[in-house]
């Protein structure tokens, strides 16, 4: 077994015994990263000198008998929205290409308290307005399993990086999938908390009723362990839940506990248009928790397909509110050549944001306007409660939702722009669910198409439950072999590297 192979729970062993050193284990991913760098294009920044003084400031700890605590030592990469103080957060976009924050975010103190090692910046799409990380005004970034497709967004370069083997793990956002999909793209777990679970102080809005931080890793155990360091309340977050349960043991422990007799629902109306993959990945998972002793039962969920147009119109609206903020004056890109404080506007913004933020923003500003709002903007909010209300009623009759995370495996690059409206967002019908009412969803890989593509599947739960969906996967896990590494990775141990067209 290699360095890039272990789980945090191996490495973190080894660091303890003395079998590796965090300055060692960080050398392997920074040599990856520049190896694979030009294949893969996770990211965005990377930091190489802080990340090895991180790694010897952890070594230190360890030689002097400190354990700040499983995280120590162990590299990994910080998605490009999340504040991190002195190194540059662009957020994937031209508007903010060198804004250096004098701050961190809360989620990124978390992680320094616990001694965590950060390699860079992860790609994106721009102000996490995408799905493929193709909207990215940098670079576009390839799925490692499949270079010629995309790896999911639009925390697509923090999913890239953990399944190149170019960090242990990574935080990514989630606003209606960009946690879930790019896992399930790259063959990976994914966690999008539920809302006020995890602070959003620091970390770049898109739509602040919906974003959320979480962590992307290879292994449950590994994702539990994450969230044990992230999810810690946040007094100046005035979204952060007060009343967290967490359970005993932390999630690490979660992933321990007694199986029983869950129930698991399954909604028949998920399997409308599933490719033959996909399908069957969702029928066997359900076999295999009815064998090991759940219950599943057949659930209708209404209003799925507005639920979709419900979450673009409401997530349109916020961001519309949110990009106002950059305007060229205050900080951020400002064009040379405007003349009036019009022109800097218009100029700024016109130059620096990229076309998939833009239509959004028009979109939004469509639906706050006076004449529109009570026609579009009203009713998409009706829609989130009645998606609310749903969830209530499915969860008095099962203790988790198990469903596909999207269609299909991961789609070829340049197809996205190819497709009509419709189809560009459709594929996110099942992510934008849990998001709508505030859940947790967590995505876990199923398995390898024909062509070798990861397919996951991902478990909604009630509020707070994190604890009951680790277990779940964690049983499922156990029971399976784990994906085997990305074709990359193989190339770059037989001495083969290449740049992906």
């Amino acid at each position: 077994m290699t360095i890039t192979d272990m789980t945090i729970q191996e490495l973190a062993s080894a660091l303890r015994k003395g079998d590796l050193s965090s300055y060692e284990i960080t050398s392997t991913f920074l040599n990856n990263i520049e190896r694979l760098e030009p294949s893969v294009g996770a990211y965005i920044t990377v930091t190489k000198d802080d990340a090895l003084s991180m790694a010897e400031e952890a070594d230190m700890s360890f030689r002097e008998g400190d354990d700040p605590g499983l995280l120590a030592g162990i590299p990994m990469a910080l998605k490009d929205n999340i504040a991190t103080s002195g190194i540059r957060t662009t957020n994937a976009s031209r508007m903010l290409e060198n804004f250096v924050p004098a701050y961190d975010a809360y989620v990124t103190t978390c992680l320094r308290k616990n001694g965590a090692v950060f390699l860079g910046k992860a790609n994106m799409d721009e102000f996490s307005m995408g799905d493929s990380t193709e909207a990215s005004a940098f670079h576009v970034t390839h799925n490692p399993y499949d270079a010629s497709r995309v790896p999911g967004g639009s925390s697509g370069g923090s999913a890239a990086a953990v399944a190149a083997g170019e960090a242990v793990y990574a935080l990514g956002t989630d606003t209606g999938g960009s946690i879930c999909q790019p896992a399930a793209f790259c063959g990976l777990v994914g966690m999008r908390p539920t809302y006020g679970l995890v602070s959003r102080r620091g970390i770049t809005a898109y739509a602040s009723s919906f974003d959320q931080a979480g962590p992307i890793t290879r292994t449950v155990r590994d994702n539990a362990a994450v969230l044990d360091a992230i999810a810690v309340r946040d007094p100046k977050d005035g979204m952060a839940s007060r009343f967290a349960p967490v359970p005993d043991g932390g999630y690490v422990g979660a992933t321990e506990n007694a199986f029983g007799n869950p129930v698991i629902g399954y909604v028949e109306e998920f399997s409308k248009g599933l490719n033959p993959s996909v399908r069957g990945a969702l029928e066997h998972a359900l076999q295999f928790y009815e064998s090991t002793g759940a219950r599943v039962v057949s659930l209708s969920f209404p209003h799925l397909e507005e639920a979709l147009a419900a979450y673009y119109l409401l997530t349109s609206a916020e961001g519309y509110s949110a990009i106002n903020r950059y305007d060229g004056v205050h900080y951020g890109y400002r064009a040379a050549d405007a003349e009036t404080v019009d022109d800097i506007y218009m100029l700024s913004r016109s130059d620096a944001l990229g076309l998939e933020v833009k239509c959004r923003v028009l979109l939004g500003s469509y639906l706050l306007s006076k004449e529109h709002y009570d026609a579009y903007y009203e009713k998409a909010a009706r829609i989130r409660t009645l998606v609310i209300q749903a969830f209530n009623t499915l969860f008095n009759a099962c203790d988790a939702i198990l469903a596909p995370v999207t269609t299909g495996p991961a789609p070829l690059l340049g197809t996205r722009n190819s497709e009509s409206l419709n189809g560009q967002y459709s594929s996110d019908r099942f992510t934008v669910l849990a998001p709508l009412a505030g859940l947790p969803a967590l995505a876990f890989p199923y398995g390898l198409t024909q062509e070798g593509l990861p397919i996951g599947l991902q478990l909604m739960g009630p509020r707070f439950s994190e604890g009951r969906l680790y277990m779940l996967a964690t049983a499922y896990e156990d029971a399976h072999e784990r994906l085997p590494r990305p074709r990359l990775l193989h190339e770059l141990r037989n001495g083969n590297n290449h740049e992906c067209p």
